[in-house]
């Protein structure tokens, strides 16, 4: 399969497959598509012959042949092979979210936890549930060394105190059990304070601040429940936050709706205020929903990525750069086959747990009780729902089979496409549609730098 496509100047091609990229003259990226169409050589050079040099054909003709016999063009899909061994592979559980505080000092417009509360009541997590949940996942985690726990809410630091115990007890347990914890957060930054921030750079590999750019877009979708906005509170301390970092990796994240579509001002935004690793994300809501983005949105939204790409690459050049989550691409090496068939591994190797210690595929499933798998006692239940999460990938989609960015999102997020489509082996349409614009971007951008080395 092969995507062909122009951007900022840039001829590209994409040999879907392989993952091969070509930036490209107009002569070869031609005749690439009139191959692609299925044409031949004495097609080529009669439909060119009032274009280019006859001479030029075929030097072009040439290099494409052994391109293509070097695999980097047209080449077969060699991973429709491996499903079945995909499919039967043995799976363990590598990662929690833990769901350490269903409540929230905000009030998010855009919220799908209910502010904290997902489709149910509003808890916090005992020491002992999380405690439980730690030792289900060392139980379950098979060979694994390295494992991973998300602090996630709601909002963590309403629960801080079972927080720093649940990481001191994870800690305990790693030499025993030959075991590495990954402990990261996820934190709306309102109760965050020196202390907080201390623990974190030493215990947290990631931390997510959530912030959704501009002040008077954060403050229309992030106020707190009497209505008062919540930047000025929290952005002196992210940037305090981001600062102290050093080498530990973190985000500041955002969401930017039907209200913001010139989302690039808020990304850079950000940026002005210091933060280099940004994340501005599409909302993911019912269409009813009056901030919900829109079909007739997409080309102003893909405007605004094309925008974001040529800015990064001016700022980059002046000694400015950050990074944006969703322009990062590796070309070289890339996810390993299975994460690039299936994704984040919702339903089998990673799991979230709530308050009372009840599993979900992930967080995005929390309070949908027909997803309800088991609990961090008796483990998981649901084996039917454990297979049927194994055999989610882009082979059991109907919509990947034919879109050239199925390797880069590996089939989508599954439980956007049961609440758009009321199947996990759906897709998401719109955020399809996003998807391939930022792929596309994110290629660009690796051609950019390339050139400037």
């Amino acid at each position: 399969m092969i995507h062909r496509y122009k951007n900022n100047g840039y001829n590209i091609v994409l040999d879907v497959n392989s993952g091969s990229v070509h930036v490209v003259d107009e002569l070869v990226y031609d005749i690439i598509g009139l191959l692609d169409e299925g044409k031949d050589g004495a097609f080529i050079r009669e439909h060119l012959k009032g274009q280019y040099q006859e001479e030029e054909i075929s030097t072009a003709l040439g290099e494409i042949q052994e391109l293509t016999d070097a695999q980097m063009l047209f080449t077969e899909d060699i991973y429709r092979d491996a499903i079945e061994h995909f499919k039967e592979r043995e799976t363990v559980v590598k990662a929690l979210c833990l769901h350490i505080a269903h409540d929230c000092n905000l009030a998010c417009r855009y919220c799908f936890a209910e502010e904290g509360e997902y489709h149910g009541r509003r808890a916090m997590m005992s020491y002992e549930v999380g405690k439980q949940a730690l030792d289900f996942l060392i139980a379950n985690s098979g060979n694994r060394r390295n494992l991973e726990v998300d602090f996630f809410g709601g909002e963590p630091l309403m629960n801080w105190d079972v927080v720093k115990q649940l990481v001191e007890y994870g800690r305990s347990q790693e030499e025993k059990y030959n075991k590495k914890f990954r402990f990261t957060l996820t934190t709306n930054g309102v109760l965050l304070n020196d202390e907080i921030m201390e623990f974190a750079n030493k215990e947290m590999a990631n931390v997510v601040l959530s912030i959704d750019g501009r002040k008077e877009v954060h403050d229309f979708m992030r106020p707190f429940r009497k209505g008062a906005g919540s930047y000025d509170l929290v952005v002196p301390k992210f940037q305090k936050f981001a600062a102290s970092r050093g080498e530990k990796s973190y985000y500041a994240r955002g969401t930017f709706t039907r209200h913001n579509l010139d989302f690039s001002e808020d990304v850079l935004h950000l940026a002005d205020l210091g933060f280099d690793q940004i994340s501005v994300e599409p909302v993911v809501a019912d269409e009813k929903e009056e901030y919900a983005l829109k079909w007739e949105d997409v080309p102003k939204i893909c405007e605004e990525y094309d925008k974001l790409a040529k800015e990064m690459i001016r700022r980059r050049k002046k000694g400015k750069a950050f990074n944006f989550f969703h322009f990062m691409i590796d070309l070289t090496g890339g996810p390993c086959v299975y994460k690039r068939l299936s994704g984040c591994g919702s339903g089998t190797e990673y799991l979230a747990v709530t308050p009372w210690g009840d599993l979900y595929p992930c967080h995005q499933f929390v309070g949908e009780e027909k997803f309800l798998m088991g609990n961090v006692w008796d483990g998981v239940k649901r084996q039917d729902l454990c297979k049927e999460f194994k055999n989610c990938n882009v082979y059991a989609k109907e919509k990947c089979q034919d879109c050239f960015a199925k390797f880069y999102c590996s089939g989508g997020c599954a439980a956007n496409s049961y609440n758009f489509h009321g199947s996990i082996n759906d897709a998401y349409d719109l955020g399809c549609e996003l998807q391939r614009k930022r792929v596309e971007c994110a290629i660009m951008l690796k051609a950019a730098e390339a050139e400037e080395e």
